[in-house]
């Protein structure tokens, strides 16, 4: 499976032509990130889901804090029934970073997610719900069944050992927040783990490098371009990610306070190049594709994430073709 993440901080307009591009450059889906301080995913996934066919489209991942479940099982449904058949149900713990400035960091966590996700799958099937535990539903219901139902795959964004495990046994998938080799053999150790308690019924189960991509002809202008995710994705990492790629943890810490304060060009500044390499598959379409055959080895999939490059609209075509036959 080969997707990209498309991030709502441009205009409506220009987020549906990169779509089309993706899907006529050959990629299987197309997710949407969910922040707050972006333009809202579930109204650009609706204008995608007009101008698209085949691409299957889903947020990148939602998360069950900001947006009631019962609420996300329904807009997911909504956007299956616009789609044709076409949802994708990316569902996570969300970004520790821009959830502090709303007062829901210490929400996170993993039965949250699971909780989440198997009321929609039972709401899709044309179930009521009653529940009382990390949300409350009383004899909730949906007047509309989506066109998969209660098969709408549902991928599991996470990187922390139990979510990883959690997703294996309960999920279609895991989208695994990493670009680095020794991170997605890390987790496949975890999701190996989990599969060990997945029932038959379920099937199959996909490891998806969610993995962010800087990718130009220019090599230099390609990694400059990786700072912005990468300042994200470092504030985030848990201490085992940045002890295993010797990452200073308070480095990290002061990117992510810079980060919350909304002072992103100082944020951005203080990522190093071992961060870029550690976080990022950032360089020429060669060196992509040697850093992606390298993660390959252990994921069954990638999605192309933010900031892809320098230049968004050769960066959809660069990227696809510089992984092209790997997943």
């Amino acid at each position: 499976m080969l997707g990209i993440e498309l991030t709502p901080e441009h205009e409506l307009s220009r987020l549906v032509d990169l779509g089309v591009r993706a899907e006529e450059a050959g990629y299987d889906a197309v997710y949407s990130t969910c922040h707050y301080n972006n333009r809202d995913p579930w109204a650009f996934l609706a204008r995608l889901a007009a101008a698209t066919e085949s691409v299957r489209l889903g947020p990148g991942v939602a998360n069950p804090y900001e947006t009631h479940p019962v609420t996300l099982a329904s807009k997911v449904a909504t956007l299956d029934e616009a789609s044709g058949g076409r949802a994708v149900f990316g569902l996570g713990p969300g970004d520790p970073s821009t959830l502090s400035n709303l007062g829901l960091e210490d929400e996170r966590g993993l039965r949250p997610v699971l909780e989440a996700f198997k009321t929609a799958q039972k709401l899709w099937a044309g179930e009521r719900v009653d529940r009382e535990g990390t949300f409350d539903a009383a004899d909730a219901g949906l007047n509309y069944e989506p066109p998969q139902g209660a098969n709408i795959p549902v991928h599991v964004g996470g990187e922390g050992p139990h979510m990883c495990r959690m997703a294996a046994k309960h999920a279609d998938g895991l989208l695994y927040n990493g670009s680095h080799p020794k991170d997605l053999a890390w987790a496949r150790e975890q999701v190996d783990d989990g599969l060990g308690d997945r029932p038959d019924h379920r099937g199959e189960f996909d490891l998806i490098a969610y993995a962010a991509v800087s990718v130009a002809e220019d090599a230099t202008a390609a990694r400059e371009a990786a700072r912005p995710p990468v300042a994200f994705i470092t504030a985030g990492a848990a201490p085992p990610v940045l002890k295993r790629h010797g990452i200073d943890r308070d480095a990290a810490t002061e990117i992510g306070e810079r980060v919350s304060a909304g002072e992103f060009s100082a944020a951005f500044e203080r990522v190093t190049p071992a961060m870029i390499d550690a976080f990022c598959m950032a360089g020429t379409p060669e060196a992509v594709r040697e850093r992606a055959a390298a993660v390959a080895e252990h994921a069954d999939g990638l999605v192309v994430g933010s900031p892809l490059g320098p230049e968004l609209e050769s960066a959809v075509d660069l990227a696809s073709e510089a992984v092209d036959g790997l997943f």
